[in-house]
Formats: C-alpha cells, sequence, structure tokens
C-alpha cells in the first residue's frame, strides 16, 4: 500500500485511491484524457451555441448554460484529483477544500436544477409545438436559468457554511478524492444526526424534486408521442428528447446514490467511484451524446467548418 505524506500540518488529506496505488496510475490517465475530451467537447458547443444563428434558440441556450456548468464543474475538482494521483502528496489546504466544497456543490446543484429545467423545454416543444415560441420566449428561459444558478448557490452557502462549522477535534483524513459534504461531514467529532437530516432534506429538494418533474414531463411527453402517427414525427420527438433522457439517467443515476443515502453500506463502498463517475465520466460523455444524436450540432459544426474553409481561400 501506498504510503501517503502525513506532514500536511493543517491540510487536509484526500485519502483517495492511495490503498490502490496501480488504480492510480490507471485513473490518471483516464481523468486526464476525460478531462480534456470535457474541456474540448463543451468549449465546442459553447462556441457553436453562440456563432451558429440556426443553434439560437432556446434548448441550445440551456445546453450552453449545461455545458458551462461541466465545464466549471470539472475544473473544480480534476486538476487537484489529478495532481493527488500523480504523487504521494495528498493533501488540500483548508482554504482549498473550502473553495472546493463551496463551487462543486453549487455547479452541481445548479445542473440538478438546470437538467429539470431542460426537460419542461421539452415538455413544450414536444407537446406545445404551435405555442412553443410564444412559451419558451427568451426573458422566461433567461429566469429559468436564473433560477437554476441561484438555486445552487443558495444551496451551497447554507449547507457549504454549515459542514465548515462542525468541530473536528484534529480530523483532517478525508476519505474521499474531493471535499464533499457527505464526505467532510464525517469528519466531525460531534453528533452529526441533524446534519445528515438536513443533507437529506436539501437532497430531496434538489435532487428528487427536479427529478419528479423530469419524470412528469416525459410522462406527458410519452402520452403525446403514442398519439403521433407519423413515423416521421415519432422519430424527430425521440430524437429531442432521448439524449436529454440519457444525460438524466447518468447523472441522477449516480448522484442520487451518494446523496439519498450517504451512510449506506453500497454508498460507503462505492461512493468514490460514483462521485467519479457524475464528476468526471458524465461532464465527458454529455457533449458525445447531444453532437452525436443531434443532427443541428453536427449541421452546425459542419456550417462552421465550411466558412472557415471559404475564409481561408
Amino acid at each position: 500500500m501506498k504510503t501517503i505524506n502525513e506532514s500536511s500540518g493543517g491540510d487536509f488529506i484526500l485519502v483517495g485511491f492511495s490503498d490502490q496505488p496501480q488504480l492510480e496510475k490507471i485513473l490518471f490517465v483516464a481523468v486526464l484524457v476525460s478531462y480534456l475530451l470535457t474541456l474540448v467537447g463543451n468549449t465546442a458547443i459553447i462556441l457553436l451555441s453562440c456563432l451558429d444563428s440556426m443553434l439560437h434558440t432556446p434548448m441550445y441556450y440551456f445546453l450552453t448554460n449545461l455545458s458551462f456548468v461541466d465545464l466549471c464543474f470539472t475544473t473544480s475538482i480534476v486538476p487537484q484529483l489529478l495532481w493527488n494521483l500523480h504523487g504521494p502528496s495528498k493533501t488540500i489546504s483548508p482554504t482549498g477544500c473550502a473553495i472546493q466544497l463551496y463551487v462543486s456543490l453549487a455547479l452541481g446543484s445548479t445542473e440538478c436544477v438546470l437538467l429539470a429545467v431542460m426537460a419542461f423545454d421539452r415538455y413544450a416543444a414536444v407537446c406545445r409545438p404551435l405555442h412553443y415560441a410564444a412559451v419558451m420566449h427568451p426573458r422566461l428561459c433567461q429566469s429559468l436559468a436564473g433560477v437554476a444558478w441561484l438555486s445552487g448557490v443558495g444551496n451551497t452557502l447554507i449547507q457549504g457554511t454549515i459542514t465548515l462549522r462542525l468541530p473536528r477535534c484534529g480530523n483532517h483524513r478525508i476519505y474521499h478524492f474531493i471535499c464533499e459534504v457527505p464526505a467532510m461531514i464525517k469528519l466531525a467529532c460531534v453528533d452529526i444526526h441533524a446534519n445528515e437530516v438536513q443533507l437529506f432534506m436539501a437532497s430531496l429538494v434538489l435532487l428528487l424534486l427536479p427529478l419528479t418533474l423530469i419524470l412528469v414531463s416525459y410522462g406527458c411527453i410519452a402520452q403525446a408521442v403514442v398519439k403521433i402517427r407519423s413515423a416521421e414525427a415519432w422519430r424527430k420527438a425521440l430524437g429531442t428528447c432521448g439524449s436529454h433522457l440519457i444525460v438524466v439517467s447518468l447523472f441522477y443515476g449516480t448522484i442520487t446514490a451518494v446523496y439519498i443515502q450517504p451512510n449506506s453500506s453500497y454508498a460507503h463502498r462505492q461512493g468514490k467511484f460514483l462521485t467519479l463517475f457524475y464528476t468526471v465520466i458524465t461532464p465527458t460523455l454529455n457533449p458525445l451524446i447531444y453532437t452525436l444524436r443531434n443532427k443541428d450540432v453536427k449541421g452546425a459544426l459542419r456550417r462552421l467548418v465550411r466558412k472557415e474553409k471559404s475564409t481561408g481561400e
């Protein structure tokens, strides 16, 4: 077992995967490649959505927000993770830990609400196609995106502050690879039952409530699609919603296991790998899912390439 450098002073020690040194080498390469793909893929979606007028629609406005969230979310976690995977020093300063906790929690919470907003947008597109432009007008889109961001900021200010104020009595070994609420509250040397209840209630509001809204939206979409007799309309409806459903399944399927039951034996054993999935893998897959299954994005990319070629000539 690899020895962790204990000369950390007042710093926290992120134990992470240090008990599996061979796995650390594999993870370093995998995480680095995933991070580079995340940077390229999400930046490409943001640029395409801004540069191509055909993508100036509510769907791509929200997708741009999602890509920006994913870029910032992974960047708040991955550089520190790569540093810890690469060498024996697993430390992070108290200030760095606090920043990582606040930023990652804010962005993760924002993504939860943003995915629900995107589901509502798909509901309006499929179930109210004739009134879609009137329903999803620019001011409403900006307000919905604002609600998502404010929800994330509000949640992190409350949960993050309460978590960091818990007395730790010198405990500084975090059995995780990031400073995350479920891992941080375990350092407390006082009864944390009230904190666990508070975490559960916050998870209900920011995880299960958006997930319920998503399921209701897609339930209505499914009812509308069943009534469609045109095969072309079927394909268009499924293509419109399929990418978002895949992203929702990947993100919510892993994050709920960590936050809804943080003390369950499954979450305790697999928590690090589940967190790795929704903090590193999902942001990498999101742009691939949306571009590979989306004719609009692929068309915008082709138009941009042709424009660059014509400019160069």
